[in-house]
């Protein structure tokens, strides 16, 4: 295919934020190329494990040992990899990255048409100002150049289009938005929530809120409750690049898409002082490109698009583009993670139909409704009551039709729940360039060094104390230890390394999601975030981009950029 080399605007990525800027730019009028460094998928068309049962997988679902082993030993750590959907992860030894040896960090990615939009959990959380102001009052990190009268309308814009079902609770700590009518709970969540409401004033238990539809829209059709959403869903019932954002883009004419060639530059102008294009190299053929555009937006990932800002060097800016600060890199973030459950005793009487693809949500309360000297920011909790199924058996002795009987009936209710905890703003977590090692385009490695502080292991240890209290309340039995806190990068929720701020020499992006030193190079992804709250940030993303591009619209049109 023959592809024009000059357009109003790039999207480098086609992942969550990659395609609501290429749907917001195409609507607004502009000439739009998106680039994805991996494979076409097409909505429903390559969606090819999608309905297949397990006895038609070669290992039943779980996958190949020896091929887990050897190529997804680190896209494992994500808890949802499958012989459904592996093909939607990349394989590990084809994408190094570094890390310091006593400090693993486990960088989970997806390399195709949707990027992870087509493997998120899909939990959609608005940010509160008790999260946009933490870092001016506190002290940890810069302060936010934004704050929720920001995004408010963005995020009503981004939950109307994309289809997100809710409760609307008044919460001033987790604000309500544009929801359809929410999932419900089921008999033992509901008991759930009762004693905690009534045991612990100040908390409260929500049906999750997630992108998955409750309600028909044009082109989609609701949750179907078969959760199995990570291998593609030609319904469209939850979000994704492939359902939602990239054919309304493709609907306006104005959008080229360009899949299998990874952009491995930003060209710059230093007469000028703007980017001029990016420079690809095709993963097949190893054949450059060059391509021309007015904006470039920059969605690539929050650790790809800053490795990318960081390959991106001239003599104007040898530490990277728009790194004049030097906090390019610095201050990633991840969520703290870990989880207790127990069995509960009673409610065999009660089941549920379908596989409801959401949880609860337990908000947050610590230092909101429930201050506690020694630790900063809070932690929310998530999690599901469910019956066990026959897959319980491969826990238990037993052979026979009378063991194999009993496994056709659905089993005790089982009670979990995990933890998020805020992670501190910190530049000693950053990334750089690994110049001893290169990748297979000669390109260096990333380096990741990014391990917990002392506030995210007391806001676990903090929250799993509190998490025992609750189960216990409701008469589950459950021991936790001290908790051991997740892989850093395991909770897939990584941000930072492009800060916001209001100053240029402590910030890379400003309010508009700008770089400072780059008016043309917006920045959309987790890399702009300058906290991490304990909400699932892909939201915030999605109405942090939603925003950007109708600034650089204005500024297109007015002749600002």
């Amino acid at each position: 295919m023959q592809v024009d080399n000059s357009f109003d605007a790039i999207v480098v990525g086609s992942g969550i934020t990659g395609g609501w800027a290429a749907k917001e730019l195409t609507e607004s009028g502009l000439k739009v190329l998106m680039i994805e460094r991996g494979p076409m998928v097409e909505h429903q068309v390559d969606y090819n494990t999608e309905t297949l049962a397990p006895w038609e997988l070669p290992f039943h679902g779980f996958g190949d040992p020896g091929m887990r082993e050897r190529d997804y030993p680190i896209q494992g750590h994500s808890g949802f990899l499958d012989e459904w959907n592996h093909r939607f992860f990349v394989k590990d030894h084809e994408n190094p990255y570094q890390t310091p040896a006593d400090r693993p960090f486990a960088w989970i990615r997806g390399y195709q048409l949707g990027g992870k939009s087509l493997l998120w959990g899909r939990q959609s959380y608005r940010w509160s100002d008790y999260d946009f102001e933490a870092n001016k009052r506190d002290g940890h990190g810069v302060d936010w150049p934004i704050r929720y009268a920001d995004l408010a309308p963005w995020y009503d814009k981004v939950e109307e289009f994309a289809g997100i079902s809710g409760s609307f609770e008044a919460l001033p700590q987790l604000p309500d938005g544009k929801f359809q009518p929410p999932m419900q709970l089921n008999h033992v969540e509901k008991a759930f929530k009762a004693t905690i409401e009534d045991e612990f004033p100040g908390r409260t238990l929500i049906i999750g809120r997630v992108a998955n539809m409750t309600e028909d829209k044009e082109g989609r059709s609701r949750c179907q409750y078969r959760n199995i959403c990570s291998r593609g869903c030609s319904y469209g019932g939850y979000f994704s690049t492939q359902s939602s954002t990239l054919p309304a883009a493709r609907a306006t004419g104005n959008l080229t898409l360009v899949t299998d060639s990874r952009v491995v530059g930003i060209d710059y102008d230093p007469l000028e002082r703007r980017a001029t294009g990016v420079r690809t190299v095709n993963e097949a053929t190893g054949t450059g490109h060059t391509y021309n555009a007015r904006v470039i937006f920059v969605c690539g990932g929050a650790l790809n698009s800053v490795l990318l800002l960081m390959l991106s060097r001239s003599e104007q800016f040898p530490r990277g583009l728009g790194n004049s600060s030097g906090a390019l890199g610095r201050g990633i973030m991840d969520h703290a993670t870990s989880a207790v459950g127990g069995t509960v005793s009673g409610f065999l009487e009660h089941n549920y139909y379908g596989n409801r693809p959401n949880g609860f949500y337990i908000p947050r309360f610590r230092n909101i409704t429930e201050p506690k000297e020694g630790m900063l920011r809070g932690y929310a909790m998530q999690g599901s009551a469910l019956r066990a199924n026959w897959k319980r058996g491969l826990r238990r002795p037993g052979v026979g039709a009378e063991f194999k009987n009993g496994l056709r009936q659905p089993g005790e209710w089982q009670l979990v729940m995990a933890s998020f905890a805020e992670c501190l703003p910190r530049d000693a977590n950053h990334v750089s360039l690994d110049e001893a090692n290169l990748d297979s385009h000669g390109l260096p490695q990333l380096k990741i060094d990014v391990t917990w502080s002392d506030n995210e292991v007391a806001l676990l240890r903090d929250a799993i104390a509190e998490s025992v209290r609750m189960m216990t309340a409701f008469g589950v039995p459950v021991s936790a230890d001290d908790p051991h806190p997740n892989t850093p990068g395991s909770a897939i929720h990584e941000m930072g390394g492009a800060r916001m701020g209001h100053d240029p020499s402590t910030s890379v992006l400003n309010k508009y999601s700008q770089l400072h030193d780059v008016r043309n190079v917006f920045v959309t992804d987790g890399a702009a975030m300058s906290s991490s709250a304990c909400q699932n940030p892909s939201l915030t993303y999605m109405a942090i981009t939603a925003r950007a591009c109708a600034s650089a619209v204005s500024m297109l049109q007015n002749h600002s950029l």
